[in-house]
């Protein structure tokens, strides 16, 4: 399968905000990556109290089968077991007295753990 570029707010897989991009993007810029070709990777995997958590990170490029949101100017890439469990959602960054950073609302979730850092769908 080839790599698939979409339209974030129109996709149905995953929508940035302005806030969530701008963060990212700042952070890329600070860590001299290419924000044409790089981009902030979304990913689920196995772990955490409730059996699934979020994890991200900056790749330097996509995958061949990832799907690829762009979104606010910021690459999101996905990958297709991911784009199963978050389809729908929308990545924020939060900043405040309670809590900074990325945050994942997703509505496949039934279940989160007391502290908000796994889920099941």
């Amino acid at each position: 399968m080839s790599t698939e570029t979409v339209d974030g707010a129109s996709d149905g897989v995953v929508k940035i905000t302005q806030e969530a991009a701008s963060e990212a993007l700042d952070l890329m810029d600070r860590e001299g990556m290419d924000c044409d070709i790089g981009g902030l990777r979304l990913f689920v995997q196995q772990g955490g109290c409730a059996g699934l958590s979020y994890g991200m990170r900056f790749d330097d490029e996509p995958e061949d089968d990832d799907m690829i949101v762009e979104d606010h100017d910021l690459r999101v890439f996905v990958d297709p077991a991911s784009a199963d469990y978050i389809g729908g959602s929308v990545l924020d960054y939060e900043s405040g007295l309670q809590a900074e950073g990325f945050h994942v609302e997703n509505p496949n979730v039934v279940s989160e753990c007391g502290c908000g850092e796994s889920f099941r769908t």
